[in-house]
């Protein structure tokens, strides 16, 4: 898994439209035009916990997050403001193992067409480098 971090809570919390208690994203590890990995940090007080296990809605979250991150990267890099973008649908998720308090979860993002400010996105989440999600998602950016 990747262990350089490009941008860390702060400035990964500035380029998403989530604020705190759901941000679901705390670290920026790779980025390029087609891929992104982010990763976070389970802290016990994400909104998400349950007995100290991070709950399936906090699992697509943090996927979801992860593609916005791609955006507000994507936009940050141009000095532009990114636009808000929705979730326009969720396709074939899959969440094998949930995660616990203090684990950190990757999520490796891969986009798979991008026209008009719509994005299909396939993307794999990894917890010590074990596969424990995936699925696609299809975004759409606010006009």
């Amino acid at each position: 898994m990747e262990t350089t971090i490009l941008l860390e809570k702060e400035a990964v919390g500035n380029l998403l439209p989530q604020k705190f208690p759901f941000v679901m994203v705390d670290r920026l590890f790779s980025y390029s035009e087609t891929s992104l990995v982010a990763g976070l940090k389970i802290e016990n007080d994400n909104i998400f916990l349950e007995e100290n296990t991070f709950l399936e809605a906090g699992l697509i979250e943090h996927m979801a997050q992860s593609v916005a991150l791609h955006t507000g990267y994507q936009f940050f890099l141009k000095n532009e403001i990114a636009p808000t973008g929705y979730i326009g649908s969720i396709k074939d998720i899959e969440i094998k193992k949930l995660p616990q308090i203090n684990d950190t979860i990757q999520s490796t993002i891969t986009i798979l067409q991008e026209f008009g400010g719509i994005t299909l996105v396939d993307i794999v989440t990894f917890l010590n480098n074990e596969e424990i999600a995936s699925g696609q998602m299809k975004t759409v950016l606010a006009k």
